[in-house]
């Protein structure tokens, strides 16, 4: 085995001169042209770089800039109101809410999609116009479901009050912390609607427990299953799912 691995070594010794000359010359990293109009744009090879970078906010700007926060929130309450730990199952839950998501935010990626993705690969738009123009669609969805007391009280924190004429120029740093706490009110409320019917069973079969002197019993274990027939028996997954679709205007 000793005398295996000093063979590879000296092959790879003697042979690395042989692929040091053969390797192509690198790419420049950067390289910063100047067009007519005095704009100024990267090489490709940055962009790539910049875009793969920018990937890894994309978990990110899924949650803060979505309706991501308010729709998983809002199941893991109802699977705790309903009394079940691990069903469904975290992954179950993620992907449902992600594929919601996308169903309702269909209409504002369609247009980030007009209006500035195929402009900049058919060349017609620069990078960072391009960026620009793509914001614009997510801007005006979050500004129509972040509530003003949020969105106020973001601001004068950040000491701008006096900065912004409207909504629609508050800086998108200030406004995405905004349009989550908004979220997250929202979907405490939805859940609190949620958590009442299954409460209220919960009391009702503890009760029962009481006056049959049953006090050793544990109310979960009863109520379940009625809980759990009474979600099915409303069509509960389409009712929720429909609720959260309707409070964004669909």
């Amino acid at each position: 085995m000793t005398s295996r691995y000093a063979w590879i070594t000296g092959a790879l010794l003697l042979f690395a001169p042989l692929l040091a000359q053969a390797a192509p010359e690198g790419i420049p990293a950067l390289s910063l042209t100047t067009t007519e109009d005095g704009e100024q744009q990267y090489s490709v090879t940055l962009q790539i770089v910049a875009l793969m970078t920018a990937l890894s906010f994309l978990p990110a700007a899924l949650m803060m800039m979505t309706s991501f926060t308010r729709i998983i929130v809002t199941f893991a309450i109802l699977r705790q109101a309903i009394g079940l730990q691990q069903t469904p199952s975290n992954q179950i839950l993620i992907g449902l809410a992600l594929f919601l998501s996308i169903f309702i935010m269909s209409p504002v990626f369609e247009r980030a999609n007009q209006e500035a993705l195929q402009p900049y690969l058919s060349g017609d738009m620069a990078a960072m116009e391009a960026v620009e123009s793509a914001s614009q669609p997510f801007r005006e969805f979050m500004i129509g479901q972040t509530r003003k007391t949020d969105l106020n009280m973001f601001v004068r924190i950040a000491g701008e009050e006096d900065s912004y004429e409207g909504p629609e120029d508050v800086s998108f740093w200030i406004l995405m912390p905004a349009f989550v706490t908004s979220e997250l009110k929202t979907a405490f409320q939805i859940g609190f609607m949620l958590f009442i019917p299954f409460l209220i069973i919960d009391m009702v079969v503890a009760s029962v427990l009481m006056a049959m002197g049953m006090m050793m019993l544990s109310p979960i274990i009863i109520s379940l299953p009625f809980k759990i027939m009474l979600f099915v028996l409303v069509d509960g997954w389409a009712m929720v799912m429909g609720t959260l679709a309707a409070s964004y205007g669909l």
